[in-house]
């Protein structure tokens, strides 16, 4: 399951579409417009940050269309300055990065944060002291957690003995909008011995799922404030997934249910495990592909699009605001240019695509070009290309754009990008990006499109 990221395709000259380039897109699928796809509502991804069985001082990255089935993104994405990097745990803040927070060392009392615009490549931010325990205990397993009211908290576990030490769960608070300024640690409220506490809240309900250090059981507790007092409404074997568990991780499904990711760390295997209400759960499901190689992992999900149906087939896209220029590409890059029927043939289908089925999901849409009809508009670095496409699961990613009403609306449409949500199709300096969405009206124009009858 391991693959390197793809290179950037070699620029080609340009060639004039003869009649056997001609048949041979016909038979490759570009055809003359199709209706609509039916309209799926927002598509789910999803991230993964892992420590691994071989290494902990290396995060591995891996995505997942359906929670389920991980890809790796990148093994050894970020490697800290120093210590370790056990326990990574992600977030996307309101700034538009992934942020990690990570145990630092088996002793000590500081935990690790880094960040990064695509979930691929990191940089070091800081390392935070939370003034807990000193040099000669354990500040272990450090979980995000973002309440209700939008504020962000480390969910950390500590030990004033060291490793040996009996362990508890204490919260820091963000103090600013940028994640370098935190509280003093505020304690939970639960006994000592517990480790891995994972925090979701639901209404006014707090739930943590923790792992019990004498019984080495994940166990589960309530309450209505994250600082207690907590009622434990599932002990011992509550759930029937066994002992010798530990890093329990929660995702929301699109459904509504809820999926718990643990690791049965000494077989060195991983499970899943379902519930529709998190008071009871189903059996757990081993997760093949992970067991042997990921360790205490989070996943975040995230959705692109609301669903809106792009017409299939050839089209071409119209920037709203300069409705006289198309998105279209030249020497293997994405540009906004002007373009008319009297413009030559070749310009013509520049601007012209093949609107397909997501190369990374079905629900989403890939833009085939009509004269190269082996090569797809998708991102690198941001910045929007004409790739030949490779097969691999990162390029299917980074060509895939789900749909979404047009930001400017006026029966427009916006492109999303699928494997960064919250990044769009947009056009700057005349140059097409995938860019992180601001509130101001430029961004709204360059980035909104009318999906018109094709150029050529």
């Amino acid at each position: 399951m391991r693959f390197s990221l793809p290179r950037a395709a070699r620029p080609a000259r340009r060639r004039v579409l003869t009649a056997v380039t001609a048949a041979f897109a016909i038979g490759a699928g570009v055809v003359a417009a199709g209706p609509p796809a039916a309209a799926a509502g927002p598509v789910p991804h999803y991230v993964m940050t892992a420590f691994t069985n071989s290494s902990e001082s290396n995060m591995y990255v891996y995505d997942s269309a359906n929670a389920t089935g991980f890809t790796q993104v990148r093994a050894n994405a970020y490697t800290p300055p120093s210590g370790l990097i056990r326990d990574p745990s992600v977030i996307r803040h309101t700034d538009g990065y992934y942020y990690i927070v990570h145990t630092t060392n088996w002793t000590g009392d500081t935990i690790g944060f880094a960040r990064s615009a695509d979930y691929v490549s990191w940089t070091f931010l800081r390392t935070v002291r939370v003034g807990l325990n000193g040099a000669t205990g354990s500040t272990w397993a450090p979980e995000w957690f973002k309440d209700s009211d939008g504020s962000v908290h480390v969910i950390f576990s500590a030990s004033t003995a060291g490793t040996a030490g009996q362990f508890r769960p204490y919260r820091i608070t963000a103090t600013n909008s940028d994640l370098s300024a935190w509280s003093s640690p505020v304690a939970l409220g639960i006994p000592a011995n517990y480790i891995d506490s994972f925090l979701v809240k639901v209404g006014g309900t707090y739930h943590n799922f923790l792992k019990n250090e004498t019984t080495k059981y994940i166990e589960h507790a309530t309450a209505t404030s994250p600082n207690g007092p907590w009622t434990f409404v599932g002990t011992g074997n509550w759930a029937g997934w066994g002992s010798g568990l530990e890093g329990p991780a929660l995702v929301r499904l699109p459904d509504g249910h809820w999926r718990i990711y643990f690791d049965q760390y000494g077989q060195r295997r991983y499970f899943y495990a379902d519930s529709s209400n998190l008071s009871g759960f189903g059996a757990k499901t081993e997760l093949t592909a992970l067991s042997g190689t990921a360790r205490h992992f989070t996943v975040l999900r995230e959705d692109s699009g609301d669903g809106t149906a792009v017409a299939t087939g050839a089209r071409s896209l119209r920037s709203v605001n300069f409705p006289d220029r198309y998105a279209r590409h030249r020497d293997n890059l994405g540009y906004v240019e002007p373009v008319s029927s009297s413009s030559s043939l070749t310009t013509r289908q520049d601007a012209t695509f093949t609107v397909v089925a997501g190369l990374a999901n079905a629900n989403c849409y890939s833009l085939r070009s009509v004269n190269f009809p082996d090569r797809y508009l998708r991102h690198y670095g941001f910045r929007v290309r004409l790739d030949t496409g490779t097969g691999d699961a990162a390029f299917a990613r980074d060509a895939t754009f789900c749909g979404r009403a047009g930001l400017a609306g006026g029966g427009s449409t916006s492109f999303e990008s699928y494997s960064h949500p919250g990044r769009y199709l947009r056009h700057q300096n005349n140059e097409l990006r995938v860019d992180w969405r601001t509130s101001d009206s430029a961004f709204v124009g360059d980035a909104s499109f009318t999906v018109t009858a094709p150029l050529a």
